[in-house]
């Protein structure tokens, strides 16, 4: 059995958790708004139309924030067309996803359902076929009371209070050739920065997220983050990442390895983005918006099939298994690992595409990848403490991988220690411990296990539950030292408290 230390001191703290961190992601793209969110007809809809089973599983991740309407969609979106009388609304060819928009859902029904589900909206701005004046405009219609053009057009679609909608994206993944109207790092931070400025004009109160590289392996990455922050470091207050991983070549530690090049990006974007701080002698510091993150690739090649100029197809719908479950548990320890730079995090996405939940015609279920999402959601508020873990490493192409991924975390409100932990070994248990005299009046008070023999193991409609956490008696406290037994291949949350 390999053997592990925790070591943690209540007064070395990272920093709180932005409840943010917890967000999620909804797309105009495949399922995820038509038949997932929204699907008038369905006995589960309600008056809206909006599926109530699948709101009671998004209150179950306790999401605070999800990101809307995109993603590559929105860089061809004109959000008007999903405004007013529904049988006014034009349907438009999306060229994001070869698809038929139909329009029938949109900026409203989306604030409608945030409310219903409660979680608020990170909105996005059209910079890649529209620009300064369009951004202008869609903030007016949302935030502003009354008395103007947009504003009194939200009245007259029957929305008198203002959405008040504060987090705003600048478009997304501009440097990508992919995106309509993608632009160079000159290009888009000076248009970034203009955007800002005069959103910012209308509300004051907003927060801007510019987009950063497409991924870590673009070739454009790091330059990128450097050009658009130093032409619109003033007017925004955060920066985006995105990033995925596969396991298409069935290799699972080198899979669950990928932690430690999340880690890497992480650190590289906060030195550029201190970098630029450095040279512009300013006192903000730019914090991070991981607001595109999962598991995405068992769903390409059936994706190639697709027809174009359908509507609302099965699209990007990976079909998660246990292994997915751990890299997604310890994707989120290390960003939390960071929380005093990452403040606002989206799980891409929420619903049917590559998402924590699935539905059809006769219901709602919840893939492997729900539960280590939902247990850290919920249990992760409160201080990050900064954890220092000793632990056996292995050799991979991302460098020394731990085979224990861990955080600490303190929750003063509730009196509770919290320790979330991914034990990678695929064959071998592990003991750890952790000195915690300076809480020795805790006990343990709850310790859930997520795992399974078997890696690929997967929930279905009919077998919602055959990969799903339960609880254990392996941690125990004595003489406030803590020792647990991590099993082979499992998520750990062990809860400390009086």
């Amino acid at each position: 059995m390999k053997k592990s230390t925790i070591s943690i001191d209540k007064h070395f703290v990272v920093g709180e958790v932005d409840k943010r961190i917890y967000g999620s992601f909804i797309e105009h793209l495949g399922r995820a708004v038509y038949e997932g969110i929204y699907q008038p007809g369905s006995p589960f809809a309600d008056e809206q139309g909006l599926r109530k089973d699948v709101m009671e599983l998004i209150q179950k991740l306790n999401v605070p924030i999800v990101r809307y309407p995109g993603g590559n969609f929105v860089s061809g979106y004109h959000w008007e067309d999903g405004v007013g009388p529904k049988n006014e609304r034009p349907e438009k060819i999306d060229l994001a996803w070869n698809v038929i928009e139909t329009n029938q859902f949109g900026l409203n029904e989306f604030m409608d359902w945030s409310k219903k589900a409660d979680t608020s909206a990170m909105m996005a701005v059209n910079l890649g076929t529209r620009g300064v004046e369009d951004a202008k405009n869609i903030v007016e219609y949302c935030n502003l009371k009354g008395g103007s053009y947009y504003s009194d057009l939200r009245r007259k679609h029957g929305y008198e209070n203002p959405h008040d909608i504060k987090l705003w994206c600048l478009g997304n993944e501009m440097d990508g050739p992919w995106q309509m109207g993608h632009k160079t790092a000159g290009e888009y931070g000076r248009l970034a920065a203009e955007a800002g400025r005069i959103m910012k004009m209308v509300d004051p109160s907003i927060e801007l997220v510019a987009c950063g590289s497409s991924s870590l392996y673009m070739d454009t990455f790091g330059s990128w983050e450097d050009t658009v922050l130093s032409e619109c470091y003033d007017q925004v207050d955060y920066l985006s990442l995105h990033q995925y991983y596969g396991n298409a070549e069935n290799n699972t530690p080198e899979f669950l390895a990928s932690t430690v090049a999340m880690d890497k990006f992480i650190s590289s974007v906060i030195s550029i983005c201190d970098s630029v701080k450095a040279k512009k002698r300013k006192n903000k510091s730019i914090h991070l918006s991981f607001d595109e993150w999962n598991v995405w690739y068992h769903s390409h090649e059936q994706d190639q099939k697709l027809e174009r100029w359908c509507k609302a197809p099965h699209q990007l719908e990976d079909i998660y298994n246990f292994e997915d479950s751990l890299l997604v548990a310890g994707m989120m320890i290390t960003m939390l690992r960071h929380a005093d730079r990452v403040k606002v995090a989206c799980l891409a996405q929420l619903v049917n595409v590559i998402a924590p939940i699935m539905t059809s015609d006769t219901g709602a279920w919840m893939q492997t990848i729900f539960y280590p999402f939902a247990l850290i959601s919920n249990h992760g508020r409160g201080t990050v403490l900064n954890t220092i873990v000793d632990t056996p490493v292995y050799e991979t192409k991302h460098g020394d991988a731990p085979y224990l991924d861990c955080v600490c975390m303190m929750n003063e409100e509730e009196d509770t220690l919290t320790i979330f932990a991914v034990n990678k070994d695929l064959e071998s248990s592990m003991e750890v411990t952790c000195d915690l005299r300076q809480f020795a009046d805790y006990r343990v008070k709850e310790h859930i296990v997520l795992t399974h023999s078997d890696l690929k193991a997967i929930n279905t409609e009919e077998q919602p539950e055959n990969v799903a956490p339960v609880k254990v008696e392996n941690a125990r406290m004595d003489n406030g030292i803590l020792s647990a037994v991590l099993c082979d291949k499992s998520f750990h949350v062990i809860t400390l408290g009086k």
